[in-house]
């Protein structure tokens, strides 16, 4: 019999498993400052990012940056270096305040631009792990899933650069661990308010109306949102997810027709807890960009698509389109508010326009280019392509400390890359879980299945466009989740030792040294260091990851 989560919790006690969550992300926070500042230059797409949260922090909204900015930028100088117009930027703006907040700290330097990303890493850490204990009942299991994530590559470099997608899966992470805490506060109420079975109508009501757990994930989700839009598609599952939780609550309580009558009564609060607060959190996040909307209707109006003439639009065969809208202006440029209700409308008219030109961009002119780490993602949960975020090659024998043998050389590399034992062994665990999930009705596979399912499978309709392998970071909470969830099957409830708690012990003990050393072995391609050449080969352990 599987211990009850509260039974356990109890057991373990809060201090221990507070402190032992503490711990492991403390250890994840120094393991992602260590020489964080380093390399000194800018790593893949920091070169916008840092630009353009320095911009925000300084002026209220992004601005357009002379040429050579960033090597003046890393010789100390920032001064006279972002021109007045406003810049078209293609993602919404809360992680580039975060990476703000560091630079703000710290300066304008790789550790001040970085900062952010290593306090969010190791804060993501801390989430999984009360995460995992809260469903699982098991502060060991929950110590286990932080370590996990801790050691995985693409998390450990993801938190050592300034982009914006550790701060997507943090906030997507925080609304899950959220929504997952309402499925324990609403059977609890529920049980409350009904503790005989329900034997007609729709069972209690008005006391579930207020759930304060869903307000909170519509804001973290709002916040993800925010970051990037991706996060659209796990608030969409989570949210049908939410349903059918509530409705099998009821069900259990003896109420008919169960589904039905919570998509009335749970289904529509739940939207406007989730989805409203959401989009209402999605747009207090482009206040900077309200404010200055005049700016942008003067400066980016008129010219939103010429700064993209070399990229130009495709149709859906991957064609050039003819159908390009080069120098439309935005109806908010010519035309005034005739609603009465001035700037603010006007300025939320204008938001409206930028967003469509946003769709326009991610959706048309992306579609005919081309980079050298692009990659299916189908192939993403095997580790497919990794992406090479900074390189430093043909370093010579004797010169900067390289002691590479006659004939060979020395390089340093930045490799964007999970941790191949961790993604290999949760591609099983996933697929145990959809077997666990459908087969044992068990709602915890199903996070990690819903989860995985939801920030993985919409890329496979984007695999005509350049996209990139840390895009799936977004699914690693859910991939270590089933990860997890197999350990705790194949130890068992019982603590008692038995044969088979003494083999899945073993198994699962082995698997995570496994991993460490794993992690150990990439080290020097996550953090720069100085290999030879012969050395980095060992690492590369596939043509298709050169």
């Amino acid at each position: 019999m599987r211990i009850p989560p509260a039974v356990a919790a109890r057991r373990e006690g809060p201090v221990v498993s507070w402190v032992a969550a503490v711990g492991v992300a403390l250890l994840a926070l120094a393991l992602r400052l260590w020489n964080l500042g380093e390399p000194r230059q800018f790593q893949f797409d920091e070169t916008y990012y840092a630009k353009d949260a320095w911009s925000l922090a300084n002026h209220g909204y992004v601005r357009e940056y002379v040429d050579g900015a960033d090597e003046d930028i890393l010789a100390g100088t920032t001064q006279g270096l972002w021109e007045s117009e406003p810049s078209m930027i293609v993602h919404p703006e809360v992680g580039k305040w975060l990476i703000a907040l560091g630079e703000r700290a710290f300066g304008m330097d790789p550790f001040g631009w970085r900062i952010a990303s290593a306090v969010v890493g190791a804060l993501m850490v801390l989430v999984m792990v009360r995460l995992v204990r809260r469903m699982t009942g098991s502060t060991t299991l929950g110590v286990v899933a932080g370590l996990l994530l801790s050691f995985d590559g693409l998390h450990f470099v993801l938190s050592r650069l300034a982009l914006l997608d550790i701060f997507l899966a943090f906030f997507t992470l925080c609304a899950v661990a959220c929504v997952v805490a309402d499925r324990d506060w609403y059977r609890a109420r529920l049980a409350a308010l009904a503790p005989d079975p329900v034997v007609r109508g729709w069972g209690p009501v008005r006391g579930l109306l207020w759930r304060p757990w869903l307000l909170g994930a519509g804001v973290f989700f709002g916040l993800a949102l925010g970051t990037k839009w991706t996060a659209a598609y796990p608030l969409a599952a989570f949210g049908l997810l939410v349903w059918a939780w509530s409705a099998g609550a009821r069900r259990a309580r003896g109420v008919r027709r169960a589904t039905l009558r919570s998509a009335v009564v749970d289904g529509l609060p739940a939207f406007a807890w989730m989805v409203l607060v959401a989009l209402v959190v999605y747009v207090a996040s482009w206040t900077g960009w309200l404010v200055h909307a005049a700016e942008y209707e003067k400066s980016l109006s008129s010219t939103q698509y010429t700064q993209f003439e070399a990229e130009r639009p495709c149709d859906a065969d991957g064609n050039e389109a003819n159908d390009d809208d080069s120098g439309a202006r935005w109806p908010t440029a010519t035309q005034p508010d005739a609603s009465g209700a001035g700037e603010v409308v006007q300025s939320l008219r204008s938001l409206w326009s930028y967003h469509q030109d946003l769709f326009t961009f991610h959706t048309h002119y992306l579609n005919c280019s081309e980079h050298d780490y692009a990659s299916k993602p189908s192939g993403w949960l095997l580790m497919n392509r990794p992406v090479g975020v900074a390189a430093d090659t043909d370093i010579q024998p004797g010169t900067r400390g390289c002691d590479a043998p006659e004939g060979s050389d020395c390089l340093r590399q930045v490799l964007l890359i999970g941790t191949p034992v961790l993604w290999w062994g949760g591609v099983l665990a996933l697929l145990l879980a959809v077997g666990t999930w459908l087969g044992a009705r068990d709602w915890r596979a199903g996070v990690a299945v819903v989860g995985t399912a939801s920030t993985w499978l919409p890329w496979l309709q984007y695999d005509d466009r350049p996209i990139f392998l840390f895009y799936v970071s977004l699914s690693l909470p859910f991939v270590v989740l089933a990860i997890v969830l197999a350990m705790g099957r194949m130890i068992g409830p019982s603590r008692v030792p038995t044969p088979r708690r003494t083999a899945g012990v073993v198994v699962s003990g082995s698997f995570l040294v496994l991993v460490v050393l794993n992690f150990a072995w990439f080290w020097p391609i996550f953090t720069n260091g100085l290999l030879t050449h012969g050395e980095w080969l060992d690492r590369i352990w596939f043509q298709r990851w050169i």
